[in-house]
């Protein structure tokens, strides 16, 4: 190959290395927390903790206008997240979450302002109405259509269980009413091995924004296939932004047994706040639950506290 060949392959590698750089971003984002908590258990421990994580992203755009998002994330050192979504801004996005997929209901099972934490923090499994995770999930986000968007999720069937999980969610902010938003999701989990483990899940909420406040209130239903597992869920928050770095809350939770004479309200309750200066954020949460999973007896009472603080980079 003589030079001037060599000069003209060398210039075709180069623009083509070129396009491609241009045509995929990549980018990695990462936080750290130190924490002091005391979640009610009545244990002397070392009240100090740690977290970590990573976010490997890569992004780009075919030649047909599909935008491809490839992400990582990694917990503690732990692959924690993976997924893959295809999408355009026309017709949605597809994602297939190999790892830690979140159901449509997932999403929005409780959504109330808060400045850090929901009322129920810290306590090992209270009872709520939750939204399910699993690996090999589908998922669907549609685009805004006249303020509405539609999230649907899919779990297959697994190998260890007999049925799969679906759910779908409506949120919708109508250009009418500035800084109003309602929404509504509903899920039917089969997922679980056992007729009686089977749950239909509902939740509803009304969230307003006015100036520096955000308000809200949010309905929720359990209709488990056991009647005395049914379960229905009231949860309320206000927020204030004190300024832009500032921002206080309160929230209340209460969750009834309809069908279970033999348990009382779980009540939980919160007062949260945040501040962020640049990248560094400072967190506290003080709060209570009571009669924890039904349960009357006093260690079923629990007052918690955290303080957090975390960094992002």
């Amino acid at each position: 190959m003589n030079k001037l060949q060599k000069i003209g392959v060398s210039a075709l590698a180069g623009s083509l290395m070129a396009v491609s750089a241009n045509a995929l971003e990549m980018s990695v984002s990462g936080s750290a927390a130190v924490t002091f908590a005391d979640y009610g258990g009545d244990v002397t421990n070392n009240a100090f903790s740690a977290a970590d994580g990573l976010t490997f992203s890569a992004s780009g755009e075919t030649d047909g206008g599909l935008t491809i998002t490839s992400s990582i994330v990694l917990d503690n050192g732990v692959n924690d997240d993976q997924s893959l979504s295809i999408g355009t801004a026309d017709m949605g996005t597809v994602t297939f979450h190999a790892l830690d997929g979140s159901s449509a209901l997932g999403a929005v099972d409780d959504v109330m302002p808060t400045a850090y934490e929901e009322p129920w923090f810290g306590v090992t499994t209270p009872t709520k109405v939750d939204g399910k995770s699993g690996a090999g999930m589908w998922q669907y986000t549609s685009a805004s259509m006249g303020g509405a968007t539609i999230t649907a999720t899919y779990l297959p069937s697994l190998a260890a269980v007999a049925n799969s999980q679906t759910s779908i969610a409506v949120a919708f902010s109508p250009e009418a009413v500035d800084g109003l938003t309602v929404g509504y999701a509903q899920q039917e989990d089969d997922s679980t091995a056992g007729a009686a483990n089977q749950v239909d899940d509902t939740t509803m909420y009304v969230k307003y924004v006015y100036g520096s406040i955000t308000a809200g209130i949010q309905d929720s239903e359990g209709d488990s296939n056991t009647d005395s597992a049914d379960i229905e869920s009231l949860g309320i928050g206000v927020s204030y932004a004190v300024s832009d770095e500032m921002s206080v809350s309160y929230g209340q939770h209460t969750v009834e047994f309809p069908n279970d004479s033999t348990k009382t309200d779980q009540e939980s309750s919160a007062v949260s706040a945040s501040y962020t200066s640049g990248g560094m954020t400072l967190s506290a949460v003080v709060g209570s639950v009571d009669n924890l999973n039904g349960s009357t007896t006093a260690a079923n009472d629990k007052d918690t506290y955290e303080f957090s603080l975390s960094f992002a980079f």
